[in-house]
């Protein structure tokens, strides 16, 4: 799956629901997307600290927020 939108993960290092959100993208073929560290960024910090990970389509704004699996990814990138 090839989306032609444009993402974003949030995310932190060290974080296990992080990489399972990467692991979950990478059997997707969900390419590309983006990882941003938020606590390179205190207002991404403030924003998604207690969030993380999510994903967020860049074309409407929409979040996804954690916890979501492929099925659910699937179903964010058609909407």
């Amino acid at each position: 799956m090839t989306p032609s939108k444009i993402l974003t993960l949030y995310s932190t290092s060290h974080c296990h629901l992080c990489d399972d959100a990467v692991a979950i993208l990478n059997k997707l073929a969900v390419n590309p997307f983006t990882i941003v560290e938020i606590t390179d960024n205190e207002q991404l910090l403030l924003t998604y600290g207690t969030r993380i990970p999510v994903l967020r389509r860049e074309d409407n704004c929409a979040e996804l927020n954690w916890p979501f699996n492929a099925q659910d990814v699937v179903q964010f990138l058609r909407d």
